[in-house]
C-alpha cells in the first residue's frame, strides 16, 4: 500500500497530459502578463487591509520589518517555485510539483491545501473589497446596511452582500477566457500601483515623528480580541511569546504573509504561457521583489502619519488620510483600492480553479471538472462551481478568521515544495532546469525553516482548523482519489492479463 501512496507521476508524463485536446489550456500568458500577474496579486490586502490590524495589534510601526521578515521568508521559497515552474510547465503549482518528486499522497494533500488556501484567500480579498467599497459609500453619504455590509461588527445572520457580487462577477469573467483577464488585470494593477505611489510620496509630507515612538511597542497597543500567542512555541520552547516586542514583529510576519502569496500563484499558470522556461522565474521572482519594497515604504508612511493605536483596520490607509485632514486623498485611495483588489481577487480565484483542474485531470477529482470549455479553452466547470462556493463563504466569513487559515496553507505548501526541490535535484537530475535554484539544499532548507517558524508563530485555532481540513482531505483521498488516479487505473491495467490467466496484452 505505501508504494501506492507514494507512486510519483513523471515529469515527462505531465508534460505531455496537456497536450490532450479536451484536457488542454489555451497557451496565452507572456512574461509581462506574468509579472503584472504577480503584481497585481501581491499587492493588495497586505497594504490596504492588514497593515491596520498587525499595526494595531501586534508590531506598532514595526510593521515595516515584519513585511521584510515575510518577504525574506518568501524570497526563499520563490527560488525553489521558480526552478519548479520552469522545469514542469503545468497547471497545478505546488502540487503538480510534489508529484513529480514527493508521490501521489504528499500531492494529494498538498493539492488539497492549495484548493483551502485560493478559496480562502478569495474570500479574504473580497471582504477587503467590500469595505473600501463601503467607505466610498460613506464618502457619498450613505452607509450600507448592517446585515448586508462587512461581516467585521455585523449581525450574526448577516451576509455581505458586495463581497459575494464580486466573485461572481470575477468568476465569469475566468470562464470567458484567460487573455481577457490579462487585459483588465494590466489596467487595474496600472491603477492601483499608482495609488500605492500617491500613497508613499504625499504620505511623506504627513508623516510626524513622534507616531514612530516607540518604533516597536513594548507593550499590548490594544486589546485585541483573541490572543495570538502561540501554544506551540510554548510546547516546543518552554516559553510562550508575546503579542508584542519583538516577538510581535514576528507574529505580525504571520499575518502579513498572507500579502505575498501572489508568486505562488503566478506558477499555477505555468501551463498557459508561452515561454514558460524562460518567464515563469523572471514572473515570480521580479513581481516579489517590486512589491516588497512597495510594502515597506507603505507601512513606513502610514504609521508615520496616524499613530498605530489609531489605526483603522477596514481601511487603514484611507482613513489615515481622513484622519490628517485630507478627505480627498482618502477617497482617491478608496477607488484604487477596491479597483486593485478586484484583480487579487480574481488571480486567487483563477489559481484555485487551475490546481483543482490539474488535480481532476490526474483522477483525483471527478474527471468531470477536467475538461475545458470548447470555444474559451478555460476549465469552466471547476471555476463556476468555485466561484459559487466562495461567493457564499465571503458573504458569511469575518476577515480575521480567514486570514490567518489562508497563511497556514500557504506556509504548508512552501515547506512541500523546498522538500520537493532536494528530492527531485537528486532522483532526476536529468531534468533540463532553465533555472536552477542556487545553494541546494542550503536555500531549501532555509526555506523550510523560516515557513516553519511563521507557522509555530500562528493562533492555535488555526491549527485545529488546518487539520480539520486536513483530515478531511484524508478521507476523500482514501476513499475516492487512491483508487480513481490515473496512476491506479494504468497500474490496474497492467495487471490485468496476468489475472486473467492468458489474456492479451
Amino acid at each position: 500500500m505505501s508504494s501506492t501512496l507514494f507512486r510519483t507521476k513523471k515529469v515527462e508524463q505531465s508534460i505531455l497530459d496537456t497536450e490532450e485536446p479536451e484536457h488542454a489550456l489555451k497557451k496565452s500568458l507572456s512574461a509581462l502578463d506574468l509579472t503584472v500577474f504577480g503584481v497585481g496579486v501581491i499587492i493588495g490586502t497586505g497594504i490596504f487591509v492588514l497593515t491596520g490590524t498587525v499595526a494595531k495589534d501586534n508590531a506598532g510601526p514595526a510593521t515595516a520589518l515584519a513585511f521584510v521578515a515575510a518577504g525574506v521568508a518568501c524570497a526563499l521559497a520563490a527560488l525553489c517555485y521558480a526552478e519548479f515552474a520552469s522545469t514542469v510547465p503545468v497547471a497545478g503549482s505546488a502540487y503538480t510539483f510534489s508529484y513529480a518528486s514527493l508521490g501521489e499522497l504528499p500531492a494529494w494533500i498538498i493539492g488539497w491545501d492549495l484548493v483551502l488556501e485560493f478559496a480562502l484567500g478569495t474570500a479574504v480579498v473580497a471582504v477587503g473589497w467590500s469595505g473600501y467599497i463601503q467607505s466610498l459609500m460613506e464618502n457619498a453619504g450613505w452607509t450600507m446596511p448592517a446585515a448586508l455590509g462587512s461581516r467585521e461588527g455585523a449581525d450574526a445572520f448577516g451576509f455581505d452582500i458586495l463581497a459575494a457580487a464580486l466573485v461572481l462577477v470575477l468568476t465569469g469573467i475566468l470562464v470567458v477566457g484567460m487573455k481577457l483577464s490579462a487585459r483588465i488585470t494590466s489596467v487595474v494593477v496600472a491603477i492601483k500601483v499608482t495609488v500605492v505611489l500617491v500613497v508613499i510620496v504625499a504620505g511623506a509630507f504627513l508623516i510626524k515623528g513622534d507616531n514612530y515612538d516607540p518604533f516597536i511597542p513594548k507593550e499590548k497597543p490594544v486589546e485585541a480580541g483573541a490572543s495570538l500567542d502561540s501554544p506551540l512555541i510554548q510546547l516546543m520552547f518552554g516559553w510562550a511569546p508575546s503579542n508584542f516586542g519583538v516577538m510581535g514583529i514576528f507574529t505580525a510576519a504571520s499575518v502579513v504573509f498572507f500579502a505575498f502569496i501572489g508568486f505562488d500563484v503566478v506558477a499555477t499558470a505555468a501551463e498557459e504561457t508561452k515561454n514558460p522556461q524562460r518567464d515563469m522565474p523572471r514572473g515570480i521572482l521580479g513581481s516579489l521583489v517590486i512589491c516588497t519594497t512597495l510594502y515597506v515604504l507603505v507601512s513606513i508612511v502610514v504609521t508615520g502619519m496616524q499613530h498605530y493605536s489609531e489605526l483603522s483596520v477596514d481601511a487603514p490607509l484611507a482613513d489615515a488620510f481622513k484622519a490628517t485632514g485630507h478627505p480627498w486623498f482618502a477617497g482617491f485611495i478608496s477607488f484604487g483600492a477596491a479597483v486593485g483588489l478586484t484583480t487579487v481577487c480574481m488571480i486567487l480565484l483563477l489559481g484555485q480553479t487551475r490546481v483543482f483542474f490539474a488535480m481532476s485531470r490526474d483522477g483525483l477529482l471527478p474527471r468531470f471538472f477536467s475538461r475545458v470549455h470548447p470555444r474559451f479553452k478555460t476549465p469552466h466547470r471547476p471555476t463556476i462551481l468555485l466561484g459559487v462556493i466562495i461567493a457564499v463563504l465571503a458573504g458569511f466569513t469575518p476577515l480575521t478568521e480567514l486570514a490567518a487559515l489562508v497563511n497556514i496553507g500557504t506556509l504548508f505548501a512552501f515547506v512541500v515544495v523546498a522538500i520537493g526541490v532536494i528530492i527531485l535535484r537528486k532522483s532526476r537530475p536529468d531534468l533540463p532546469r532553465a533555472f536552477r535554484t542556487p545553494w541546494v539544499p542550503v536555500i531549501p532548507i532555509l526555506s523550510i525553516c523560516a515557513s516553519l517558524w511563521l507557522m509555530i508563530n500562528l493562533p492555535a485555532e488555526t491549527w485545529v482548523r488546518f487539520a480539520i481540513w486536513m483530515a478531511v482531505g484524508f478521507l476523500v483521498y482514501f476513499l475516492y482519489g487512491r483508487t480513481h488516479s490515473r496512476l491506479a487505473r494504468g497500474e490496474a491495467a497492467k495487471e490485468q492479463p496476468s489475472a486473467g490467466g492468458g489474456g492479451t496484452p
